[in-house]
């Protein structure tokens, strides 16, 4: 979202310009229905849920290969599989839901639930993190869609692995993997090249319950002591504390999701008291507290332009906030697609807008808009 010329408006600037090609999609703006209070208006985007992958037990992860060709989905039945991605050119609005493809599938891959799940950046690793206190690393070939070789097993935690994320050590050309969790509230540093945890970051006081990055070192890590921290690992070490949504009578909550937009400017992070905060990274200030759920908000991300967001919660809902315009005013904010029990996850695509969600009423639905 930059205007020409290369400089970065300031947040929330209410008239920044954009290229043509980088417009949102034309059917989701500007919100006429919800702006009006007009509930059943035209403006609504109709997500249609395109595929469904019913488990026996809760569905905790999902997630993209970077490629967009397929996503993994991890289960509390302690199943990895992963499926293909449909094709979305002939999707009508009277779509029938059906089961998508399901290319590669590992029962029993952990000993314990799979919490969660994340794809290397090249896309050429794939790691689980479970309750079983372990993470496990696998090469994976996109050609066959199969794993290569042996497995690496990780048993560096000592309570359950609940979130984690690549990142790609430019200066080693290697993949870094960051993992946090339950235990010693320690987030973990593993070389995949050799399958060696070597830094242990110390500073939560509460489980560590999400975990983002934005390209480079940079990551920040949202955890039950109700902080946000951000690290640099070419510092070592954590580079900010902030408690978003604390006041000086109210201490803020849990947090339990976050994410920070490509451009490492807007921080926004999802707490147990349903409350969702923006924070500007570079102005260290927090631009407004906002409650797009009326439960825990289990999961945020922007969407491939960072024009939207999409936020899952144990309201069942998966709900898209707009975020053109002045950050400061109140943000429209639509349901966008439900499940029949909380919702877990919720993560886009990588350059289509359609997104995959995961519930607890055994569930991962792959979700799309019907072409215009």
């Amino acid at each position: 979202r930059m205007v020409p010329g290369g400089i970065p408006p300031p947040l929330g600037a209410p008239n920044e310009t954009v290229s043509p090609a980088t417009h949102p999609p034309p059917f989701l703006r500007p919100y006429d229905s919800v702006k009006s209070g007009n509930k059943d208006g035209d403006a609504k985007p109709r997500f249609l849920a395109v595929t469904s992958l019913e488990d026996v037990q809760a569905v905790r992860c999902a997630e993209f290969h970077p490629s967009g060709r397929f996503y993994a989905v991890g289960s509390n039945s302690k199943t990895l599989r992963i499926c293909s991605y449909p094709k979305l050119s002939d999707l009508r609005e009277d779509h029938v839901t059906y089961q998508p493809t399901v290319l590669f599938k590992r029962t029993k891959h952990h000993k314990g639930s799979i919490y969660c799940l994340a794809w290397s950046p090249l896309g050429d690793l794939v790691a689980t993190g479970s309750n079983d206190k372990t993470v496990k690393l696998m090469r994976f070939n996109p050609d066959s869609c199969n794993m290569d070789g042996q497995e690496v097993e990780l048993t560096m935690h000592d309570g359950t692995v609940r979130d984690m994320c690549f990142i790609e050590d430019a200066s080693n050309k290697s993949s870094l993997l960051i993992s946090g969790g339950a235990g010693d509230c320690k987030i973990y540093v593993t070389d995949c090249a050799t399958g060696t945890p070597f830094q242990a970051l110390s500073g939560h006081t509460g489980h560590i319950l999400a975990l983002h990055t934005w390209g480079g070192a940079m990551f920040v890590s949202g955890s039950q002591d109700r902080t946000v921290r951000f690290w640099d690992l070419r510092t070592r070490g954590c580079v900010n504390v902030i408690t978003p949504a604390a006041t000086p009578t109210k201490p803020g909550a849990p947090v339990a999701s976050v994410c920070v937009d490509p451009s490492g400017r807007l921080l926004v992070t999802g707490h147990e008291d349903s409350v969702c905060s923006l924070y500007d990274v570079r102005g260290s200030r927090c631009i407004q507290a906002f409650r797009p759920h009326s439960s825990d908000v289990r999961s945020i991300r922007f969407s491939p332009s960072a024009y939207y967001l999409l936020t899952a919660g144990y309201d069942n809902k998966l709900v898209l906030t707009d975020l053109q315009g002045d950050l400061t005013l109140p943000l429209p904010s639509v349901v966008v697609a439900e499940h029949q029990d909380k919702v877990i996850s919720g993560r886009w695509h990588p350059t289509d807008f359609s997104f995959i969600s995961t519930s607890a009423d055994k569930m991962c639905t792959l979700w799309a808009l019907p072409p215009v």
